[in-house]
């Protein structure tokens, strides 16, 4: 399963740092996996933020670029999400989301909020 955290409270400009650990996963399973962070507000499709593959290459959403990192450190199981310069319009749901040739896995989610 996959389990976020890092979520919580941030004033505009602030930065948060979301982790999802991978747990019961052997690395051979683990490490080929095709991660992601997804995120969802009320009323609104989930929608992709930013993507990390198995040899390391990352793709973001175009309203996150320059101000999100997505990493992965496959020896822990663990996958980060950089998030810098954050905007009211950041806040949502954040999932992590792991597939492979397979299965696909969701985390349970954590809330970013960004308010004055």
């Amino acid at each position: 399963r996959l389990v976020e955290s890092g979520g919580g409270w941030v004033q505009p400009g602030g930065s948060l740092r979301l982790s999802c650990k991978g747990s019961g996963f052997i690395s051979s399973v683990w490490n080929p996996f095709h991660l992601g962070w997804y995120r969802q507000v009320p009323g609104k499709q989930r929608e992709l933020v930013a993507t990390v593959s198995s040899s390391g290459d990352t793709n973001y959403a175009d309203s996150v670029k320059g101000r999100f990192t997505i990493s992965r450190v496959n020896a822990n199981k663990i996958m980060y999400l950089q998030m810098n310069s954050l905007k009211v319009e950041d806040t949502a749901l954040y999932y992590c989301n792991a597939y492979g040739s397979r299965d696909e896995y969701w985390g349970q989610g954590t809330q970013v909020t960004v308010s004055s």
